[in-house]
């Protein structure tokens, strides 16, 4: 059998590997449009930021190490012009010339091309991406004359690229066209990353764009949407992906949105022809919403399973993907999985969603920090979706919360984990298991929640009561015209609230939603009509973003 790869580094790769694996006496060509075959593009940043200081270091593997390893041949500088699946033959240009190549079947891993706006200047001297080794290294060098730097896109390459600049001393902006920074996670939960940003230095410009580049006098000029001039000796184009597919698609490859469709296999539309990584589209296992998901782990995967399908073993179809993704910004861990809110708004999926504040490990351990969590579970408790960031211990968390929605868990289970603790490593319960059981009381009633979006429509009618500290009231804010009642003084001045409330619902908070909890708890068993807000004041201000400034006074 004679098997032709079209791509290398993840996906490819992943399958030529698993198919030498198992077919030994197959000829399995894998051709490679840049000069670098398997290389570590996620550890690019890395190398631009100096914590990686060996190019070298980046290159997985070399033609020559797969030749001797895996008996595969490798083509690298080798693009296909065309493909004819009648003739079941690809035209590829290479080192050495046009010529024709025959397969049997043919896997096809092209990747994606980054999104090049339509604006004037883009193709300056001074742009440059960052997803090949020949990027990094051309950032590299212009980082060591530059200055100032301007990143398009607050993505996860964006920030990395940002972080690594200014990790150089560079002087960097980051321009963003959504409302916030990682427009994958929700607006809470990118309030800490810009937080972070900030104290870094880096300036962030959301609900922006880049409209122009120009050469100023010694330095490039960025032009954004707001009319801003921004300085730029280096600029990083990072505003998202394109799968590249016309070569396919114009030989009758059926794609969607540009992106390949596959069967559960990675059978395309057409006979013989499989398809694999950041071209193809992808399942999501919470939302059922087909799309291309350029991450590494899910193409490596799903690259073996191809070579799996080819070789006759179709027992273990390609997973549907839950997106988990993590990325560090300067003491930063941001970490997701599953659906976000928007994703599940645009799905119709009802749900809930919990904002909890935990320690990363026991509170008595010197070194504890604060974990900020977000889960969205369905009417019916299964987890949809979950974001954390803190300065340790995010990744540890999300991977569990992964774990769970691909077991299709339900929120009590994750009471019910048996998560390692000790106190430099966690608490007894876990951030996970506590997330459990918060969303387990909002599901049984134990605990009503309200958000932050519902906060104009509560001060009409309902009392908004603050139990936290007097001093906590006064010196961090307050909802104007809340009443403020320590939690532990409830009991105790339970007539008051009664007076206050004159009838009406309350809509309790804290700092971060536990003592309002008990709180909440008290006032519920006193008959009032109740409920708290999840995450308190510090999911409150994150949400709210600059609307705060309306509604918290000092």
């Amino acid at each position: 059998m004679k098997i032709v790869v079209v791509g290398g580094v993840a996906g490819g790769m992943s399958a030529a590997a698993r198919l030498r694996r198992l077919q030994e006496n197959a000829e399995i060509v894998v051709l490679e449009a840049g000069p670098e075959v398997s290389f570590a593009n996620c550890g690019l940043p890395y190398y631009v930021s100096g914590e990686i200081t060996d190019r070298g270091a980046l290159l997985v593997q070399t033609p020559e190490s797969l030749k001797a390893s895996l008996n595969l041949d490798i083509r690298v500088n080798s693009t296909v012009t065309a493909l004819d699946p009648d003739a079941k033959t690809v035209q590829v240009a290479g080192p050495e010339g046009n010529y024709e190549l025959s397969y049997d079947e043919l896997v096809l891993s092209p990747g994606a091309d980054a999104f090049r706006p339509a604006i004037p200047g883009i193709d300056s001297a001074r742009v440059t991406t960052l997803r090949t080794v020949s990027d990094a290294h051309t950032l590299d060098e212009m980082a060591k004359a530059a200055k100032t730097a301007v990143v398009i896109g607050a993505g996860f390459i964006g920030l990395e690229a940002a972080e690594a600049l200014n990790m150089r001393g560079i002087k960097t902006t980051v321009v963003e066209f959504a409302d916030h920074v990682l427009p994958p996670l929700d607006q809470e939960s990118a309030y800490y990353v810009t937080a972070e940003l900030d104290r870094l230095g880096i300036d962030v410009r959301t609900s922006t764009s880049v409209t122009a580049i120009e050469e100023g006098e010694g330095t490039g000029i960025t032009i954004l949407s707001d009319g801003s001039r921004i300085a730029a000796d280096a600029v990083v184009l990072s505003a998202g992906v394109r799968p590249r597919t016309a070569t396919w698609e114009a030989a009758g490859v059926e794609c969607v949105d540009g992106a390949i469709i596959i069967d559960e296999h990675g059978r395309t539309s057409v006979n013989h022809i499989w398809a694999v990584g950041d071209a193809v589209t992808s399942t999501d296992l919470v939302t059922g919403t087909k799309r291309p998901v350029p991450l590494a782990g899910p193409a490596n995967r799903a690259g073996r399973l191809v070579a799996d399908a080819i070789s006759g073993d179709l027992s273990h179809p390609i997973p549907a993907t839950i997106g988990t993704a993590v990325v560090r910004v300067g003491k930063l861990t941001a970490a997701m999985t599953g659906a976000n809110e928007r994703a599940l708004a645009v799905a119709g999926i009802k749900h809930h969603t919990i904002s909890l504040h935990p320690a990363n490990h026991a509170g008595y351990f010197p070194g504890a920090t604060q974990l900020h969590m977000r889960m969205h579970f369905g009417v019916d408790g299964k987890v949809l979706g979950a974001q954390v960031v803190g300065e340790d211990g995010a990744d540890k968390r999300i991977d569990v919360l992964a774990t769970a929605i691909k077991a299709g868990m339900n929120v009590a289970d994750l009471i019910d984990l048996d998560l390692a603790y000790a106190p430099p490593y966690g608490s007894a319960k876990d951030p996970v298991n506590m997330a459990g059981m918060m969303a387990a009381n909002v599901l049984d009633h134990t605990m009503d929640i309200w958000h932050s979006k519902d906060l104009e429509k509560l001060r009409e009618d309902h009392l908004i009561l603050d139990v936290r500290s007097r001093g906590e009231y006064t010196r961090e804010g307050h909802i104007k015209g809340a009443l403020n009642i320590p939690h532990l003084e409830i009991r105790e001045r339970m007539n008051e609230i009664r007076e206050a409330a004159a009838g009406r619902p309350i809509a309790v908070h804290c700092r971060s939603g536990m003592r309002s909890y008990l709180a909440h708890r008290q006032l519920v068993q006193a008959g009032f009509e109740c409920a708290n807000h999840s995450g308190g004041m510090i999911t409150m201000l994150a949400e709210l973003g600059e609307g705060a400034a309306g509604v918290i006074v000092k």
